[in-house]
């Protein structure tokens, strides 16, 4: 957010400047080039902001589907706790109470529960 504050005045200023000799009382144009470069600069900015973290942020979402294992603590979409009990290509099988086994596709994997984590929480709260 402070890298857009900071590049306002700098857009503003490409925007309002004409080169040298360019846009005279003759009614001259300026280039196409100077014109279309607040354009460019809001595209990179963009990307560099939005669009680049997101897909890094799907890439790593997916890797994390795929190397679930059993034995796993994960959270489905639909905000259910379970372990993962059996795998298969896009289907798995999550206990999520004793004796109580669910099916659910791969995709519908939210997040994966840290385990070293939730142990480490539990260990402090009980001294």
């Amino acid at each position: 957010m402070k890298f857009i504050v900071a590049l306002t005045p700098v857009l503003i200023f490409l925007t309002s400047c004409a080169p040298p000799g360019m846009g005279g009382a003759e009614g001259e144009s300026g280039s196409p080039i100077i014109a279309a470069l607040p354009f460019v600069l809001i595209f990179g900015l963009f990307y560099f902001l939005i669009l680049r973290p997101q897909r890094k942020q799907s890439r790593q979402k997916e890797d994390m589907v795929k190397n679930i294992k059993r034995g796993d603590k994960v959270i489905t979409a639909g905000g259910i706790h379970g372990r993962v009990v059996n795998t298969e290509e896009e289907l798995l099988t999550i206990e999520i109470a004793k004796g109580v086994n669910v099916q659910i596709a791969r995709a519908n994997i939210s997040a994966l529960v840290n385990q070293d984590k939730a142990e480490t929480k539990q260990k402090g709260g009980k001294q």
